[in-house]
């Protein structure tokens, strides 16, 4: 299994007018994080509209633990925290660190969303292979099926 992580400095339309980092900056981090991984691996924004899927999200939650400030640098890892069995639902970690240290996490729930019937939808082989490829959380879990959409 492997690690993804990204270097991210703080820029200054990230901070609030107290000089902090803005709460809704540390999920944009995410989601670059996210979508620059799917890029990586050959999932993109092209990718995505030539298979009409796409992620969509249900929950996305940070927790904060130290203060961010401008031009800090930062890692930001992924990791998986839950999938289920078909594979159309998923759950991701990311930990937010300065100098080793964390600073932030985000937990979130997510989706394969068809982009034309807007529907939930297993995704096709090759992402559930790269998928299958990310380290995942010590508590890792199968997410149950639920209702189908």
């Amino acid at each position: 299994m492997e690690s993804f992580q990204q270097n991210i400095q703080v820029r200054w339309s990230d901070l609030d007018p107290n000089g902090h980092v803005r709460h809704s900056a540390y999920y944009d981090y995410g989601a670059q994080v996210r979508i620059d991984y799917l890029q990586k691996n050959g999932f993109g924004i092209n990718w995505m509209k030539i298979n009409g899927i796409g992620p969509v999200l249900f929950r996305e939650e940070a927790k904060f633990y130290r203060e961010l400030g401008p031009g800090d640098e930062l890692v930001i890892d992924m990791r998986m925290s839950g999938l289920s069995d078909d594979q159309r639902k998923w759950s991701m970690h990311h930990r937010i660190l300065r100098s080793n240290k964390l600073c932030a996490t985000i937990d979130l729930d997510g989706a394969w969303l068809n982009l034309k019937t807007r529907r939930i939808v297993p995704p096709p082989v090759e992402l559930v292979k790269q998928f299958g490829t990310l380290e995942q959380t010590e508590n890792f879990r199968v997410i149950g099926a639920g209702r189908r959409n």
